[in-house]
């Protein structure tokens, strides 16, 4: 592409070349003509001046008289004068013979006098006597009014021709040093003009290619001064604007980033426009695999799929609460509103996806464990009621009765008591209320302190129990916390182990671990039970556990006090052969 300034220029040039030109053809043409003009008037006054000198007796007499005071007067000067009879034949010539001269009846200046009966004929040729173009005046002689002779005067149009030659050299001239001026003065200025407007056009391209910082630097004058400086406002508008679009597209970029709901915008088309993080997880496709599909290919959920285009075709906001199987069982709180634009069209539907599936799992074992703890303290509160009752009604008086009724109503309030206070501790724990205070102790120590408290029991059911072989391991823990967790395992080990069963403790080193297993030889869980036996109230022989004296909380604390020491707990069991559990704890809190 040409630059401005070379275009203007060229333009210009030719411009100024065409006025040159035409006004050089022009002057040519005016200063010919009036050298024309001129030269015809001479001619015409000679010829007259010729036609009242002659003696018009000279014409018909055929003497030389004519030829002699035709030769007197003009031999030596111009113009050639030339007398004509009517017949053409010449009767005196001031440069040459009239005898050996031609017939001139067809002479064009002849024909316009004496055929045509003009009063003045005229005629401009070429001759090739000469070498160069002669112009011929002809007038009437008239006798008594009647035609008898042409005079006719010519001049030689050389000086003329070669005065047109010199005018147009010097036209010549004066047009090339005008155009040398004009071209040097022209590029000057289409550059003065041309250079702010490349700025301009350039600060244009790069404001148009984001570019922007780009300003017009250039100092201009006038209206381009103006132009310079609207460019560069618009610029520093358009800069400001886009760094605020940036800084919301990053906050929004942000947010949709951060946000623990799924966001997906779908366009009017159907399709996908843009998937949050979140949505991801949600749906289990990867952003770039849903962007620009259709939004039932990409989702696979045909009930979300269906509330979109509700949304879409009726344009309200929908709110329900949908489950979803892929890629694994959700619930969820799904809301769905039109993108509505500035006429109040429909652009697409936004949609938000709260996973619930957590909040109502909570919510059920939240209504289990109100239900379960209904039960659990339904029976020895009933057990009290009735057996109170009983003693009221007379049975108070009967010391035998009376002590075994008072001796139930003990062992009933001491269970609703443990019930009580494994509920309020188990609620503290939940909530982070009991902090942690780990100390450096010898778990070997807290594990035969703790069987030894429960000794009595083992014997009762002669129970053969295995300790460790180590005779020192050293973690860090809360002794009373590590204390409660082989409590209450070996606890349940010693209530579902029959007479004469085996159970097994072992601990071993892991390095920065230490693992702690309890095993026993008793009645084992049924492989269905496995995953619930961590929730609260849950027991597998809901019968025995409730007559043996237990809450149903105890598991649920272990698994809790084992994970607030950074642990995990784990279960293997086959019914009727025994069940292990086995806990893995770091030697160091951090």
């Amino acid at each position: 592409m040409k630059k401005l300034w070379l275009r203007i220029s060229l333009t210009f040039l030719i411009l100024l070349f065409f006025i040159l030109l035409a006004m050089g053809f022009f002057i040519a043409d005016m200063m010919k003509k009036t050298y024309m003009d001129m030269t015809r008037q001479q001619l015409l006054q000679d010829a007259h001046l010729v036609s009242k000198v002659i003696d018009i007796s000279d014409l018909t007499s055929n003497n030389s008289t004519l030829q002699n005071s035709v030769e007197r007067f003009y031999a030596k000067n111009q113009p050639r004068i030339t007398i004509i009879d009517t017949s053409g034949r010449v009767l005196a010539d001031s440069e040459d013979d009239p005898s050996k001269m031609d017939n001139h009846s067809n002479r064009p200046e002849f024909k316009n006098v004496v055929n045509l009966h003009k009063k003045m004929g005229e005629s401009v040729r070429y001759s090739h006597t000469l070498g160069y173009n002669m112009m011929y005046v002809a007038i009437p002689i008239q006798q008594n009014n009647k035609l008898i002779g042409v005079v006719r005067s010519a001049y030689t149009l050389g000086k003329i021709e070669q005065a047109i030659v010199k005018l147009w050299v010097s036209l010549g001239l004066t047009m090339g040093v005008t155009l040398i001026l004009s071209s040097v003065i022209g590029i000057k200025l289409a550059k003065g003009i041309s250079r702010p407007i490349e700025e301009i056009i350039h600060v244009a391209r790069n404001l148009s290619e984001n570019n922007y910082k780009s300003r017009v630097r250039l100092k201009t004058t006038g209206e381009i001064r103006e132009l310079s400086h609207a460019i560069n406002v618009l610029a520093i508008s358009l800069q400001k604007q886009m760094n605020e679009i940036h800084e919301n597209q990053q906050k929004l970029t942000g947010v949709l980033t951060n946000m623990v709901s799924g966001v997906m915008l779908i366009h009017p088309n159907r399709r996908i426009a843009l998937v949050n993080p979140a949505m991801e997880q949600i749906i289990g496709t990867k952003a770039s695999e849903l962007t620009g599909k259709l939004h039932i290919e990409a989702g696979k959920h045909f009930g979300l799929s269906q509330l979109i285009e509700r949304c879409l075709e009726q344009g309200v906001k929908i709110h329900e609460e949908v489950s979803i199987y892929y890629p694994k069982e959700r619930i969820l709180d799904a809301h769905f509103a039109p993108l509505l634009g500035v006429n109040g069209d429909i652009n697409g539907v936004i949609t938000v996806l709260h996973d619930i599936t957590d909040i109502r799992r909570l919510e059920k074992m939240r209504s289990e464990f109100v239900a379960n703890v209904s039960h659990e303290l339904k029976t020895p509160v009933t057990s009290l009621k009735g057996f109170a009752e009983t003693l009221l009604d007379g049975a108070m008086y009967d010391e035998e009765l009376c002590r075994s009724f008072l001796q139930i109503i003990y062992d009933e309030s001491d269970r609703l008591h443990r019930l009580i206070a494994d509920i309020l501790h188990l609620s503290k724990i939940e909530q982070h209320q009991l902090p942690l205070h780990p100390e450096v102790l010898n778990i070997i120590n807290v594990i035969n302190e703790t069987v030894q408290t429960l000794q009595e029991e083992v014997n009762k059911k002669k129970i053969n129990i295995k300790l460790p072989d180590y005779n020192e391991l050293y973690m860090e823990a809360e002794k009373d916390r590590i204390r409660q967790i082989i409590l209450n395992l070996v606890a349940n080990a010693i209530t579902y182990t029959p007479e004469h069963g085996i159970i097994e403790i072992n601990v071993e080193d892991l390095d920065s671990k230490v693992m702690l297993s309890v095993k026993d030889t008793g009645i084992g869980i049924a492989e269905k039970d496995l995953p619930r036996i961590f929730e609260r109230f849950y027991r597998v022989d809901k019968a025995r556990s409730r007559n043996s004296g237990g809450t149903g909380l105890g598991l649920a604390i272990v698994k809790h006090l084992v994970e607030s020491h950074h642990g995990v707990i784990e279960v293997q069991s086959q019914e009727g052969k025994g069940t292990q559990f086995t806990i893995i704890l770091p030697k160091k809190q951090t």
